[in-house]
C-alpha cells in the first residue's frame, strides 16, 4: 500500500507541475476565469490522497486540461447532492463525473468526455434472480443514490427505488436484504467488487444502460473558456496523456484497516 501511494503521489505532483507550466505558457489574457470545481468522494475517480490533496482517475484528467487551457480552478470534493446544487447555482462552478442524459442536457455547458460507465443491476448470487430486461425489475426494490441520474431515471419510469446517502451503501443493503437489486453505475475495468470483498457475492443481472461522464459546467461559465476546455482535452486524448494518467491507477487498491 506504501509503495502505491507514493505512485499517486508522485502521479499528482507530476501533473500539477505539468499544468503549471503549461498554464504559464498560456497568455496572461486567456487566465482570466477562475473556476470552483467540485466532485464527490468515489474512489479511485476522485478522492484525497494522504496528503489531502483531491486526486484520482478523473480529478487528474480535469487538473490536466485546466492546466493545458489556462483557466484557474480550486477543487473541493463534497456529498454528490451538494456538489451538484454548487454547480447549478454558481455561475463559476463545474461537477464531476456527471452523468450527461437528455434530461441534463440544457442545464450545463459539458466539457468531456472524462469516461464511460455502464448502468448494471447487482443482485446477491445466492438470490439467483434472472432479468431479461428492465421491465423485468419492476417487482423488486432498487437501491439507488441521492441525487444520482439513475435514481431519477428510475424514479421517474416508476420503479420502486430505496435512495441511500451514498452509492456504496447499497451493496452492504444488498448483502442484509434490505434491497433487492442495486443499481450501480461501473467504469469498464472496475474492480470495486473485487477491492471490497464481494466478488462472488454480488453479481450483475442485466446491463441497461451506458452513459459518457463529463465535467458539467454552470451556463454561467463563457463559451470560450468551455471551448478551450474541450480542445484541452481534445489534444490531451490525441497525445495519449489520458491514457496515461489511466494507466497510473492500474495497480490502485483501496486503503485497508479502517
Amino acid at each position: 500500500m506504501r509503495r502505491i501511494q507514493i505512485t499517486l503521489a508522485a502521479l499528482s505532483a507530476t501533473l500539477a507541475v505539468l499544468s503549471d507550466a503549461v498554464a504559464a505558457a498560456v497568455p496572461a489574457g486567456s487566465r482570466d476565469v477562475a473556476l470552483y470545481i467540485t466532485a464527490e468522494p468515489a474512489a479511485p475517480s476522485s478522492m484525497l490522497d494522504e496528503r489531502g490533496q483531491v486526486v484520482g482517475i478523473a480529478t487528474d484528467k480535469v487538473r490536466a486540461a485546466l492546466g493545458r487551457a489556462g483557466v484557474g480552478y480550486t477543487i473541493e470534493l463534497l456529498p454528490w447532492k451538494r456538489a451538484y446544487a454548487a454547480a447549478r447555482r454558481r455561475a463559476d462552478a463545474c461537477v464531476y463525473s456527471t452523468t450527461r442524459t437528455p434530461e441534463r442536457e440544457a442545464l450545463f455547458k459539458w466539457v468531456g468526455p472524462l469516461d464511460t460507465a455502464q448502468w448494471l443491476l447487482m443482485a446477491r448470487a445466492d438470490r439467483h434472480i434472472a432479468l431479461r430486461n428492465l421491465e423485468d425489475a419492476r417487482p423488486y426494490r432498487i437501491g439507488t443514490y441521492n441525487g444520482d441520474a439513475r435514481d431519477h431515471y428510475l424514479r421517474s419510469r416508476g420503479f420502486t427505488v430505496d435512495a441511500a446517502p451514498h452509492d456504496l451503501l447499497n451493496p452492504r443493503k444488498l448483502l442484509l436484504g434490505r434491497i433487492d437489486l442495486w443499481v450501480a453505475a461501473l467504469r469498464p475495468g472496475s474492480v470495486v467488487l473485487e477491492q471490497n470483498g464481494w466478488a462472488g457475492k454480488i453479481v450483475p443481472v442485466l446491463a441497461f444502460n451506458r452513459h459518457e461522464l463529463f465535467l458539467a459546467c454552470n451556463r454561467g461559465v463563457p463559451d470560450t473558456v468551455v471551448e478551450r476546455l474541450n480542445d484541452a482535452f481534445a489534444a490531451l486524448e490525441r497525445d495519449g496523456v489520458l491514457r496515461r494518467i489511466e494507466r497510473g491507477y492500474d495497480d490502485w487498491t483501496a486503503p485497508t484497516g479502517k
